[in-house]
């Protein structure tokens, strides 16, 4: 039988507050906690905190203590792991304590959960490098498994992270991904020699993440029962069902009161019922299976909206704008020293700004909406760029110069 594999993706960006025109040359606060709206990071993370992360963290000690086959894992990322220190720290004791067992993962990805690797190598390095520091330094472990930012991925991106190190990556087993193909395999990138690749399973995932609370849905409501069937009924020479979401599925993308967190405490009861279910984290299935054959994808794939592409993220001119300009600074601010500077810069690469100013409707748009601050795309674009300028400003003063 297939064993079981939850990924949990941990995130939340330092999102730009209101900044204005006139703000440039004064104000170099970009991310302030100050009262604007609902543009107060500190309040955000600390409403997720309440609603989703402290609460299902206790779901997962209890299950993990019942069940000693129970299994789970995670990506954090660093702009997470800063909010979490500074506004929440009890959130990141009670992840220590859940990756402490011993049978939680946690994963490698970007730093600044930023889209780096599609306009700079270097970047995109020097973040990988900065989360291991930052993984190392919170949980004491060093990942073996990469997924990177929004399941990003392509054989390059593949090929980099074993070039870096990492045993296996994870992806989105998107249709135009598999073809013929099951996404409850062991792959080998197009192009590597000794990574491994996981798909996965979207639509078992997303009956979790986005139709959970659905009464549109035929299948609603969605029991443990229910969906153990679902996963027993999966072809039993699979290698495993890899079930990959954000953790803020439970209690903020589906509330409490949908019945998330009583779903999620029965579900290993009622997976391992099953005579051979098991659960297993990326590592351990890297470990115990060889790859079964090559998976070629020369194109970029995400785990993002109905298209599974790039599009939520660039492609529009506000975002093209942005994301130009924002690169365009990386080897003047790498190169003033200026560690704030530095830190700011990579703050202002999180994907989420362009999320922000995508154009399009989509079907999960409802579920970001939550995390939104912005009125409109262009409210979005407006503010980061004016962030942008100041950050100019601030690279022209110490230069000698002055901003006009």
């Amino acid at each position: 039988m297939p064993k079981i594999c939850l990924y949990f993706q941990v995130h939340q960006p330092f999102r730009v507050k209101q900044y204005s025109h006139f703000r440039i040359g004064q104000d170099h606060d970009y991310f302030s906690t100050e009262a604007q709206g609902n543009l107060n990071n500190a309040e955000i993370f600390r409403k997720v905190a309440r609603k989703c992360y402290l609460p299902a963290n206790r779901v997962m000690a209890e299950l993990l203590e019942r069940h000693p086959e129970f299994r789970i894992s995670y990506s954090f990322t660093g702009t997470f792991l800063e909010q979490a220190a500074a506004y929440a720290p009890e959130v990141l004791a009670s992840f220590k304590a859940l990756v402490k067992t011993g049978r939680a993962e946690v994963l490698g990805e970007t730093y600044h959960h930023s889209l780096a690797f599609l306009f700079s190598r270097d970047e995109f390095r020097r973040q990988v490098a900065l989360h291991r520091d930052a993984v190392r330094r919170h949980f004491g472990v060093r990942p073996k498994v990469f997924r990177n930012t929004e399941l990003i991925y392509s054989n390059a991106v593949a090929q980099e992270a074993e070039a870096l190190g990492f045993k296996g990556i994870i992806a989105e087993g998107a249709d135009r991904v598999l073809g013929w193909r099951s996404p409850n395999f062991v792959y080998r990138p197009a192009g590597t020699r000794r990574i491994s690749l996981l798909l996965k399973n979207y639509r078992l995932s997303d009956d979790i993440a986005f139709r959970f609370s659905s009464r549109a849905w035929n299948d609603w409501p969605l029991t443990a029962d229910k969906f153990a069937s679902w996963v027993n009924a999966v072809d039993s020479h699979s290698v495993s069902v890899n079930l990959f979401m954000d953790y803020e599925t439970f209690g903020e993308h589906q509330w409490e009161d949908t019945g998330i967190f009583e779903f999620l405490r029965h579900l290993p009861d009622q997976i391992l019922r099953h005579p051979g279910n098991s659960f297993a984290t990326p590592s351990e299935l890297v470990a115990a299976h060889q790859p079964l054959a090559e998976m070629d994808v020369p194109d970029y794939v995400s785990w993002a909206d109905i298209e599974r592409d790039l599009s939520a993220w660039k492609g529009n001119p506000l975002q093209d704008d942005a994301l130009a300009a924002a690169y365009a600074l990386e080897q003047p601010v790498k190169a003033s020293g200026r560690a704030t500077l530095i830190d700011d810069w990579g703050k202002l690469l999180t994907s989420d700004h362009f999320y922000y100013m995508c154009t399009k409707w989509f079907a999960d748009g409802d579920v970001h909406a939550y995390f939104n601050p912005y009125e409109s795309p262009y409210e979005a674009y407006v503010s980061y760029m004016n962030a942008l300028a100041d950050m100019r400003a601030r690279l022209a003063m110490e230069g000698g110069e002055t901003y006009a």
